[in-house]
């Protein structure tokens, strides 16, 4: 999706080939995930109003130091956590520092994987990076070029298009039980007024959205067909 949207963009093939590498290793930090249990933490923190991410948990929490969410997110629920039956093993608050500490488990697992990289013959630029810390850290890319900061931006609105329409993640740690596409682009035109998203990344992803472009990934992440409505309704994203 994001590969489609970037060079529907004009971007030109070798940076869409190097973006398309970030894409698919975006959620490399999170390398060895627990699926049960990290489901488990963000659930039991999405249903309390508890902020899930560093820029949300900065927004309500404004003396916790920078790059220290993940200290901070322990210190507060920790004991809430284990009453509620979440032992807080070392594991456990690697699922933590999975979410609230994301820039600095990325950082250790991209150091582990790029030897495997350059025998794969990709070559790795800091702004990739930069492209894949985006969503949680969108003041890492204040002063970026405005090309890596667009690329950032497709990842964000595509990752979250196919997330709000993942029935297994929407179980996992959404705490939904039906994906719906007003959910997904409100969600989306909310992102656009915080201007964390772009009028022209935006206008790019309804228009290949209209055109049929996405809907085998949609059904994909599903988990079954889109219905005759969900097409119609897919069809004029564009206007």
């Amino acid at each position: 999706m994001c590969a489609a949207v970037a060079a529907e963009l004009g971007h030109g093939a070798e940076r869409v080939r190097q973006y398309h590498i970030a894409c698919l290793l975006h959620d490399v930090g999170r390398a060895g995930l627990d699926r049960r249990l990290f489901g488990k933490i963000w659930s039991w923190a999405k249903e309390r109003g508890i902020p899930t991410r560093p820029r949300e948990w900065r927004a309500v929490h404004q003396y916790t130091p920078y790059g220290r969410e993940t200290e901070a997110f322990l210190r507060c629920y920790q004991q809430a956590l284990v009453a509620d039956g979440i032992a807080m093993t070392p594991w456990a608050k690697e699922q933590v520092e999975m979410r609230l500490g994301y820039s600095r488990r990325l950082a250790r697992r991209l150091r582990v994987a790029q030897p495997a990289l350059k025998q794969m013959g990709v070559t790795w630029e800091p702004w990739m990076q930069q492209v894949m810390l985006y969503y949680y850290y969108p003041e890492k890319l204040a002063s970026a070029k405005p090309w890596v900061k667009q690329l950032a931006e497709i990842l964000v609105a595509c990752e979250q298009f196919e997330a709000y329409s993942n029935q297994q993640r929407g179980r996992d740690y959404y705490v939904r039980k039906k994906e719906t596409l007003a959910d997904a682009f409100a969600y989306l035109d909310g992102l656009q007024e915080e201007g964390i998203l772009s009028r022209p990344v935006m206008g790019a992803l309804r228009r290949l959205t209209a055109q049929g472009e996405f809907d085998a990934i949609l059904e994909e992440a599903r988990g079954c067909a889109l219905t005759r409505g969900e097409r119609r309704a897919l069809r004029t994203m564009e206007r």
